[in-house]
């Protein structure tokens, strides 16, 4: 009975940590805080209830963390209207994938501290003050400044404790519990600081707390913009920053599955090509006039052609050697899928953005 408990725990914690995130595009504060949460006390909840070993923990709790992050960095395609924060997400997000990558490959904790996890708090910021105020109103100035305070006050000092020092919070309060009253005051004491802030320093609000983002695509004029986007040309930075994302995701998750047999290039080229293809059918639905209505359709039109696809390719790519494992070919084949639909779906919409932005700039400093 143990192991099959076991496998209950594991199998709850895995679905929470998969299905959760999905609930970022729309909710994103609430739904990142759960991500957060869950991460912080999932390997406790396999300590306490579990007798399952946990060496290879490390790999799975970044690769999990690279998933959610990623659905945040595509929310930020259908949500975020300040350009100088969505640039600089891209850029904080795509960083910190590239240091999860070379620690799946080098295991040296040093990386992860040479690549912090600074997307994470700064998303988490951008969408705290969407809850009360537009973001639009937030300077450049601004943005990178909250950027680099992040960066190097917050996140820093967390990689080093955690990844480099190997500090635990739980055995460390257990060791020294005359700091608990001290770390409580500080709480309260940042919490009060807080509320004043709030409440005496910064602007009037711009609307009533919102928790729930509005459906971008029920912009009328912002989604007529989007679709025109979708006609464009079939080899663009789009493409290349798709198949970027996609292939650092699958790789990263490549490390944490058993039996996977392919080399990283062999598994790039794999996402490459069903990227490809899948661009491929959504721009000639396009040019038919078809569409896609939500993203769950989408999502399963576009899982039903990638099983096909991925059958085709078992048996007609030249490294086939019969190793064929069918759990780990439909939990990439969903994963690719899923970022793909999402990609898809909200790139347009940024663009569209975008278009706006600069149209709005050109009226502001044409001559009248």
């Amino acid at each position: 009975m143990g192991d099959v408990s076991d496998t209950l725990v594991f199998l709850v914690v895995l679905a929470l940590r998969l299905v959760v995130p999905l609930a970022i595009p729309r909710v994103p504060l609430p739904a990142i805080i759960a991500c957060l949460v869950l991460d912080g006390v999932d390997q406790t909840v396999f300590q306490q209830w579990t007798d399952l070993e946990l060496t290879g923990y490390q790999s799975y709790d970044k690769a999990l963390d690279v998933y959610y992050l990623t659905i945040a960095y595509l929310s930020t395609l259908r949500n975020w209207d300040n350009l100088t924060a969505f640039v600089s997400s891209r850029f904080l997000l795509y960083y910190r994938l590239v240091g999860v990558m070379l620690f799946e490959f080098t295991y040296i904790r040093a990386l992860l501290l040479i690549f912090p996890n600074t997307f994470e708090y700064f998303f988490i910021f951008v969408e705290a003050v969407s809850l009360r105020w537009n973001p639009l109103r937030m300077s450049r100035r601004l943005v990178l400044g909250a950027v680099a305070a992040i960066w190097i006050f917050i996140k820093l000092p967390q990689e080093w404790w955690i990844h480099v020092a190997k500090l635990d919070v739980t055995d460390e309060l257990a060791a020294h519990p005359e700091v608990i009253p001290f770390l409580v005051a500080a709480g309260i004491a940042l919490l009060g600081v807080a509320w004043w802030v709030v409440r005496h320093r910064l602007p009037p609000p711009d609307w009533p707390l919102r928790l729930v983002v509005e459906d971008p695509f029920g912009d009328r004029e912002l989604e007529r913009r989007a679709q025109g986007m979708l006609a464009g040309r079939f080899f663009d930075i789009v493409l290349v920053e798709k198949i970027v994302l996609v292939s650092l995701v699958t790789v990263i998750f490549s490390r944490i599955l058993p039996d996977v047999r392919q080399s990283p290039l062999q598994l790039g080229i794999g996402v490459a090509t069903l990227i490809v293809a899948n661009t491929a059918v959504s721009e000639w639905l396009v040019r038919r006039g078809a569409g896609w209505e939500t993203a769950l359709r989408q999502f399963v039109a576009m899982a039903a052609i990638n099983s096909g696809l991925m059958v085709v390719a078992e048996f007609l790519l030249p490294w086939r050697n019969g190793d064929f494992r069918l759990g780990n070919a439909l939990f990439f084949m969903l994963l690719i899928t899923l970022l793909i639909t999402l990609f898809d779906r909200y790139r347009p919409i940024h663009a569209a953005r975008e278009m706006q932005r600069l149209e709005e700039l050109r009226r502001s400093i044409a001559p009248a």
